[in-house]
C-alpha cells in the first residue's frame, strides 16, 4: 500500500509548524510598524517550507543519513528563532518592565539578588566555576541528541525534541508578553565590582555578545531547556544526567551571578522544564506512531514464542 506523502510527521514537526504560524499571525494583528517585521515574516515562510521539503522528502529512517536530518532538523532552527525574537521583544509593548519585577523581589529578599551577589560573594575561582557551568549549556543539546541518535535510540530523539521544542517556544512567547532585559542592562553602572575570570568567563562573555538578544530574560530558556535535557539524559543516558546535576546547579546560579537574569526567571524556567517533562514522560507515547508500531510488534513477537 503507498504511503500517504505526510504520514510520517511528527508532534514536533507539528509545533514548529504552530510556533512558527502563529508568530506571523501576531505580526499581522500587532507588529505595527509593519515593515518593522517583513524579515521575521520571510524566515518564517522559508522555514515552513524548508520544513515541509524535510517532511515530504525525508521518509526513509531506516537510512541513518537520512534519519539524522529528519530528526535532528530542529536543533539547527532553536538558535535563528531566538535570534529573532530579538526583533519581536516590542511587539506587544513599548518598554521593559524590570521596575515591576526587580520591586517585587526586593519586596520578598529585601535587596535585588544581583545586586548583593555583586556586594557580597564575586570571587575569581566562583566566577571561573560558574561561568563553566553556564557555558556547558551549548554543548549539551548536541551531546544529548547526538549520542541517542547514535545509539539509534530514535524514539528517545523524538520524546526529547518535543519537550524541547516545547521548552524554547513557551520561554520565546513569554519574552515579548512579558518583556525584560535583565539586570546586566538595568542595573548598569550601579555594580561595584567587576565580574572577571582567566578563561570561562571570556568565553561566555563572547558568546554573550554575539549572540544575546536584548531582552529575552523572562523566564530563562538556559535553565528550562537545561533541564529538560538532564531529565531525558537521567531517564536514557543515566551516567550523564547524574553529571548534569551538579552542572545544571551551577548553571541555575550562575544565570543571577553572572548578572543575565534575575532569580525569578530561574525559578520561572524551572516551573516551565517541570510541567513540560512530567507532560511529555506521561503522554508523548500515545503521539508517536512509530513508538506504537515498536511496542506493538515486541508484543507480537513475545506472544508467538510463549
Amino acid at each position: 500500500m503507498t504511503k500517504a506523502p505526510f504520514s510520517k510527521i511528527y508532534l514536533f514537526d507539528y509545533v514548529i509548524f504552530g510556533y512558527l504560524v502563529l508568530i506571523d499571525i501576531l505580526i499581522l494583528l500587532f507588529g505595527r510598524p509593519f515593515e518593522l517585521y517583513y524579515d521575521e515574516l520571510l524566515i518564517n515562510f522559508s522555514f515552513i517550507v524548508f520544513i515541509s521539503l524535510i517532511v515530504i522528502f525525508l521518509k526513509n529512517t531506516k537510512n541513518r543519513m537520512t534519519a539524522f536530518f529528519r530528526f535532528l532538523y530542529p536543533a539547527m532552527l532553536f538558535t535563528f528563532l531566538y535570534e529573532q525574537t530579538g526583533g519581536l521583544m516590542k511587539l506587544f509593548f513599548s518598554s521593559f518592565f524590570d521596575n515591576q519585577l526587580t520591586a517585587f523581589e526586593i519586596s520578598i529578599f529585601g535587596i535585588e539578588p544581583t545586586l548583593w551577589l555583586d556586594r557580597n560573594l564575586i570571587s575569581t575561582w566562583l566566577t571561573e566555576i560558574l561561568s563553566f557551568s553556564y557555558f556547558s549549556y551549548y554543548f549539551m543539546l548536541p551531546a544529548i541528541l547526538l549520542h541517542l541518535f547514535f545509539k539509534k535510540k530514535y524514539f528517545a530523539v523524538r520524546q526529547l525534541l518535543i519537550a524541547i521544542c516545547l521548552a524554547f517556544f513557551v520561554s520565546y512567547l513569554i519574552f515579548f508578553l512579558y518583556p525584560i532585559e535583565g539586570p546586566r542592562y538595568h542595573y548598569a553602572g550601579q555594580y561595584i565590582n567587576e565580574i572577571s575570570g582567566p578563561i570561562f568567563r571570556p568565553m561566555v562573555e563572547y558568546v554573550i555578545r554575539k549572540g544575546a538578544v536584548h531582552g529575552g530574560c523572562m523566564p530563562s530558556s538556559h535553565v528550562a531547556v537545561a533541564l529538560v535535557i538532564m531529565a531525558f539524559a537521567l531517564k536514557y543516558l543515566h551516567p550523564l544526567g547524574l553529571i548534569l546535576i551538579p552542572i545544571n546547579l551551577g548553571l541555575a546560579i550562575a544565570t543571577v551571578y553572572g548578572r543575565f537574569h534575575y532569580i525569578s526567571d530561574v525559578f520561572a524556567g524551572t516551573a516551565i522544564a517541570i510541567t513540560i517533562i512530567i507532560l511529555v514522560m506521561k503522554y508523548y507515547p500515545h503521539f508517536d506512531n512509530d513508538h506504537d508500531q515498536i511496542t506493538s510488534k515486541k508484543k507480537e513477537t513475545m506472544s508467538f514464542v510463549s
